[in-house]
């Protein structure tokens, strides 16, 4: 799922709550965000967004690489891609991509778990042989920490590293990174990171977990919660935990769920557990979600809490979430409910009616060539979807409209070259996998003329281009994809799947 605006705003915001006196600096920042333009993209010279991994040893030394493009020493990072679902992940994924550091091997520093530890603004110049014009970089630099105090084996990304160095605080090469380091707590150390789902409908209610009275075996038994819990090692980021623990005991999908900040709660022992709070919306019936642990799922409007057996930490935080929507819809008539403060762009779309859940909207390329046989691509084993599996080159639209998302697409994952004109959509299938999912509608589009042979540009998501006969595809085929394949090839322009009968 490619990077929300929303998301990207919200955590500008939390960060800006935190340092408010460096609006003005992080200016032109605020000015692109407020542009209808992709900021997460990297063809966006207008400025766009890229993200950092600041990672401390047990020593205190933080990590550099020298970057072959620029010849400078920085900290690793990079810009976004298609399939990142949160900014803390791009850092990460840069992080492993260029010195072999896996997620795992490290963890998001106390009170850093959703908000960037420091944002920078730089200029970078023009590359006329790529034919990219002189940009800025607006770079959200996230805070980590080794999990291990061993040496941790690293392998360098030769075409774009030279080279990696562990440096002392004081030789940090960023000068505002440098200053907040030097403030960081000396003998701060890592924390059990914990990670909750602020789920609110367009009502104004808020979704609420009963938890089982087990006293002695779970926390806070018997009282009303927010879903979620504790990292686990398989867990990249915390945007990750909170989605597991969602999948895990509820069943629930959440398309697009961004950053609110960091609280703290208090466990048996009186100790403080920091819990990194995401938000998002949701419309479903929670009668109908299969609930695995606790005893019930209840939407309560804000007012209601007082009648609850509730912490007031969680109560302060739902009131606060809920006061932040009311004065924007005060302030903004007509506007739907914001998760920061900067949604501009929020302010522009209407709000949606009672019980509307949005769609996902998916683009697929039907490539066939003249014998006959079409074009599917063999998922790599660690995709979040379908891993391992075959499917048709395909992507989520971003703030474009559906043949563009198409022909970006093919040019990124395949090195394909499409003219819109040879475009034609042949099938569209409306698809959920589970109760609570949120539903997709899959575009699928015929190229009728393309140039160029499928290529791996893209070996991280897909590992193999080849060409089937529809009537022999292979066993381990998406199984939405199978069914409009069949569908096309009967001349059929819809279809459904997964819904209830």
């Amino acid at each position: 799922m490619p990077l929300s605006h929303d998301h990207i705003l919200t955590t500008v915001a939390t960060y800006l709550a935190r340092h408010p006196h460096e609006r003005e600096q992080l200016g032109e920042l605020l000015a692109a965000l407020d542009r209808p333009t992709d900021i997460a993209s990297r063809s966006t010279f207008t400025g766009h967004v890229t993200c950092g991994a600041i990672v401390v040893d047990a020593l205190g030394r933080v990590l550099h690489v020298l970057h072959l493009a620029s010849g400078k020493v920085l900290a690793p990072g990079g810009h976004a891609e298609p399939a990142d679902e949160s900014l803390a992940g791009v850092a990460l994924r840069e992080l492993h991509e260029e010195t072999g550091i896996p997620p795992q091997a490290v963890t998001p520093w106390p009170g850093y778990e959703a908000v960037p530890f420091d944002i920078d603004i730089h200029d970078i110049d023009a590359r006329p042989g790529r034919g990219e014009p002189g940009h800025q970089h607006f770079d959200l630099r996230f805070l980590f920490r080794l999990r291990t105090t061993t040496e941790v084996p690293l392998v360098l990304q030769e075409e774009e590293v030279g080279g990696i160095e562990w440096r002392p605080v004081d030789r940090v090469t960023s000068p505002s990174l440098r200053d907040k380091l030097l403030k960081l707590p000396p003998k701060t150390e890592p924390e059990a990171a914990n990670a909750s789902a602020l789920i609110y409908n367009d009502r104004g209610e808020y979704l609420l977990h009963l938890r089982d009275y087990f006293p002695g075996e779970i926390w806070e038994p018997g009282m009303w919660s927010l879903l979620g819990g504790g990292r686990e090692p398989q867990d990249a980021t915390l945007e990750h935990t909170v989605r597991r623990e969602l999948a895990e005991e509820a069943g629930l999908d959440i398309a697009d769920l961004t950053p609110f900040g960091t609280e703290h709660a208090s466990d048996d022992a009186s100790t403080s557990v920091p819990i990194a709070i995401y938000a998002g919306r949701w419309n479903g019936d929670p009668r109908e979600l299969h609930l695995t642990e606790g005893v019930m799922l209840a939407w309560f409007a804000p007012d209601d809490l007082h009648r609850l057996r509730i912490a007031p930490t969680t109560s302060d935080l739902v009131r606060r979430h809920s006061d932040l929507v009311r004065r924007h819809a005060a302030s903004h008539p007509g506007g739907t409910a914001p998760q920061s403060r900067l949604s501009s762009h929020e302010e522009r779309r209407p709000a949606s009616p009672h019980g509307t859940v949005l769609n996902v909207i998916g683009v697929h390329l039907y490539l066939e060539r003249p014998d006959g046989t079409v074009l599917l691509g063999l998922r790599h084993p660690d995709s979040a979807f379908a891993p391992s599996t075959w499917h048709v080159l395909a992507g989520h639209c971003e703030q474009e409209n559906a043949i563009t998302c198409l022909i970006r697409e093919a040019r990124e994952e395949a090195g394909l070259h499409i003219e819109r004109a040879d475009v034609k959509l042949v099938h569209v299938i409306h698809h959920i996998d589970k109760a609570g999912d949120r539903p997709r509608m899959g575009l699928f589009f015929r190229a009728r003329t393309w140039s160029g042979e499928p290529e791996l540009r893209e070996p991280d998501k897909c590992t193999q281009w080849k060409f089937w006969d529809p009537g022999a595809l292979p066993d381990n085929l998406v199984s939405y994809t199978r069914q409009a394949i069949a569908k096309i090839q009967n001349g059929d322009l819809y279809s459904e799947t997964g819904w209830p009968a």
